[in-house]
């Protein structure tokens, strides 16, 4: 009984493997120094302990980073030599890795401690830069397109957004310059066109998307910019459109519920909202936060939009073939005899004349299934342009809102 309580009374937790090789990394030590030559392999089969590799880079200060930057490069080097395996955990543990380190060196750099030029040289070396990201860039091309069950292309597309949004101001991304160079968008293309695909990625992949297009999109010629607006695949296409307005009119949706709900309630709850409204609350906080989230697909919509003259015909394409009418029904009645064409009356239309300037028409019959499709078309078309400006006019009253963090 004694023995039991010693062994569970305040007894540390014992340090995980991989925590221990941060800390020698972070100390500028060598932990390859057993000369293991397997110790990397070692290594990736480990898993991440990403709360850790971050709290070690983040607490040194820009003296201790550039004297433990050769440590630094080697482990990022290490992770991309390693994203060529065939081992599906170390490929795994690696992109883990690089998501943990770039996010904590983009975090360090903007607290202030470090300017944004000497990312680069922290992470990987100005030396090996461009030849290091071409390589990553490369395996993430594969990883996207490949076939495999066990393709981490979830992972891959995490390591991307992170790599892409880890400046406040995409514009001053400075990685983002060897993703103009070593081009993904032909990957994108792939997944927008696949739908299985797209439905688990399709909107990482918008997003991604849009924000490279808007890398220095004033400034300098953008590849993606140029191939967006050549585009002319129409199931990539198409599937840029329905990623959009899913998760649009999914948005519309819980607002109009929310609405309904607001709309039932007692008029005690009303006063109480009129009075709660003078003052910022945690839920116009939230729906402001819904709007923010959304503002991405209305900025990707827009982009579509304004670069690719393909995209709204092909929507229109597509829409009108997956509302196609049905065939017309046969309107003879079962009991009803065929009716003989050869006995029909012979009309002699020159016994009818016309004048010379008369413009003649081809008869045309419009069907109860052929008006129905055309309403049915209209009504579509209605309701995609009452979305957006039902959107835009939620966003208007909450546009100058501050809320408190």
């Amino acid at each position: 009984m004694t023995s039991r309580k010693r062994s569970g009374s305040g007894s540390k937790r014992p340090k995980e493997k991989v925590v221990y090789i941060y800390e020698l990394i972070f100390r500028g030590e060598d932990p390859t120094s057993n000369s293991n030559p397997e110790f990397w392999n070692e290594f990736f089969l480990l898993q991440p302990n990403v709360e850790s590799l971050e709290a070690e880079l983040l607490k040194q200060t820009n003296e201790q980073l550039m004297a433990i930057r050769g440590n630094i490069n080697e482990l990022f080097t290490r992770c991309i030599d390693i994203l060529g395996s065939d081992h599906p955990k170390r490929v795994y543990n690696s992109l883990q890795t690089l998501c943990a380190l770039i996010y904590a060196i983009f975090k360090k750099s903007s607290s202030g401690t470090e300017s944004g030029f000497d990312i680069i040289n922290t992470m990987v070396g100005f030396s090996e830069a461009e030849e290091k990201m071409k390589k990553l860039v490369h395996h993430c091309n594969e990883f996207l397109v490949s076939d495999t069950e066990d393709c981490p292309r979830d992972m891959c597309l995490k390591l991307l957004l992170v790599l892409v949004t880890g400046t406040d101001n995409v514009s001053q991304n400075v990685l983002l310059e060897y993703i103009m160079i070593n081009s993904i968008f032909e990957s994108f293309v792939r997944i927008l066109s696949d739908p299985p695909l797209r439905a688990l990625h399709g909107h990482d992949i918008v997003i991604l998307l849009t924000l490279l297009v808007n890398y220095r999109k004033y400034e300098a010629p953008n590849p993606y910019i140029v191939q967006l607006s050549i585009l002319a695949d129409e199931l990539a296409l198409n599937g840029y459109g329905q990623v959009i307005s899913s998760s649009l009119i999914e948005f519309c949706r819980q607002y109009t519920q929310n609405l309904a709900e607001a709309q039932s309630s007692s008029w005690f709850s009303s006063l109480s909202n009129i009075v709660g409204n003078m003052f910022v609350s945690d839920e116009g906080c939230d729906k402001v936060q819904q709007i923010r989230a959304n503002n991405a697909l209305l900025l990707a919509l827009y982009e579509a939009v304004h670069l690719n003259r393909n995209f709204i015909p092909t929507l229109a394409h597509s829409q009108a073939e997956s509302s196609a009418p049905p065939s017309p029904s046969n309107t003879l009645n079962a009991s009803q005899p065929v009716p003989d064409l050869a006995a029909a009356p012979i009309i002699d239309v020159t016994q009818f004349p016309t004048h010379p300037n008369a413009i003649h028409y081809e008869p045309y019959e419009l069907s109860y299934s052929s008006l129905k499709h055309k309403i049915k078309q209209i009504t579509i078309i209605s309701f995609k342009f009452s979305l957006i400006h039902n959107i835009i006019l939620y966003q208007i009253p909450h546009k100058y809102q501050t809320c408190g963090n």
